[in-house]
């Protein structure tokens, strides 16, 4: 016999069967799903400018007004972040359970990562220009994807490998032909991708896993390594380096300190909104992405980048696998969308 017109069955309160009934209309279903393509897309583009801003800000201060100390300046944006959540949990803006016993192994090994994410980040800040210290952070990309297919089992797609092997093959040219090369600002600066890599894939373990959420992953990450950090300066004489710094009282210099602090909250924020609403690769890439702006504005601010044609050459090669990526990846899919519907919203059913 001919199949009768699919059908939607609907239950009872006791779960069983009722009478078939016509699949309602687009504008009753309950709600749009979580993870919206638009959902993804700001949350995406909101950690692009917060990354842009404080890579900026952090060379300033690092570089232009010659602060003595990256660590005393990732102690500082720790301490922002300890005591804007704080603060916001007592007035209840913000909501993350409470310290325990089981707090430090939920969500282990993250703090170590966020330390030494932070610590050696702002080390190649200082160490390198910005156009090669964006370059070299693109060898994240590639420790991620590899991270993500070991640790949550993530098999990237061709397009997407052929993006990744655009930008790292034009990192490498541009770090071959570096007239400026500092070895311990590439060491800082590959550590850093090994830390990137870690952090992004470990955070959306715990975001998919744990009961923690985003804001306690926060708190509770600077909250423990903060110790660790002041222990840190203090044994390598940076805390006297700091208070010996003759620009406490030069306003803009002030000025920008506090808003580097400022910008580590906000900045952290933003990598958990974009690797919650999308994936660990995604935020790395979008991490890098953003530095389309940062490695040409880079050419101009702080003074230190010398120009060569391998090096330039490098340099946009990695720039537009960078683009490739983003098309790939946020271009709109009829089909993936009619899927997700038909999977997440209604059950059906045909008769014979």
């Amino acid at each position: 016999m001919d199949k009768e017109p699919l059908l939607l069955v609907s239950s009872d309160a006791d779960g069983r069967s009722g009478q078939p009934q016509s699949l309602p209309q687009p504008q009753s279903q309950p709600q749009a799903p979580l993870h919206s393509p638009f959902k993804k897309l700001m949350a995406a583009l909101f950690y692009a400018v917060c990354s842009l801003l404080i890579t900026i800000v952090n060379k300033s201060v690092l570089t232009s007004y010659r602060f003595p100390s990256f660590q005393v300046l990732a102690f500082g944006q720790m301490m922002t972040t300890i005591i804007v959540l704080y603060a916001s949990k007592k007035c209840r803006v913000v909501d993350f359970p409470d310290l325990s016993s089981r707090t430090l192994y939920d969500i282990s090994p993250l703090p170590l990562i966020y330390l030494g994410n932070m610590v050696f980040g702002l080390g190649g800040t200082k160490e390198l220009s910005l156009p090669m210290f964006t370059m070299l952070r693109r060898f994240s990309i590639l420790m991620t994807m590899v991270g993500e297919y070991y640790v949550l089992s993530v098999r990237p797609k061709l397009p997407v490998k052929i993006s990744v092997g655009l930008m790292v093959l034009g990192a490498v040219i541009a770090a071959s032909n570096d007239l400026g090369f500092n070895l311990a600002g590439y060491v800082f600066v590959l550590i850093s991708d090994v830390m990137t890599a870690s952090n992004g894939v470990f955070t959306k373990k715990s975001l998919v896993n744990q009961e923690m959420g985003k804001y306690g992953i926060m708190f509770y990450c600077a909250l423990f390594m903060a110790p660790f950090s002041l222990y840190l300066i203090w044994q390598t004489g940076d805390v006297d380096s700091a208070l010996a710094y003759p620009n406490w009282l030069h306003i803009p210099f002030i000025l920008q300190f506090l808003l580097s602090c400022i910008m580590g909250f906000i900045l952290n924020y933003s990598v958990m909104l974009c690797t919650q609403y999308n994936s660990a690769l995604t935020t790395t890439i979008i991490g890098c992405l953003k530095n389309i702006l940062v490695t040409y504005l880079g050419m101009f601010i702080g003074g230190d980048y010398i120009f060569s044609m391998a090096n330039f050459v490098g340099i946009n090669l990695s720039v537009i696998g960078s683009i490739v990526y983003t098309y790939v990846t946020f271009r709109p899919t009829k089909s993936g969308s009619a899927q997700k519907v038909g999977l997440d919203q209604v059950r059906i059913i045909t008769h014979k």
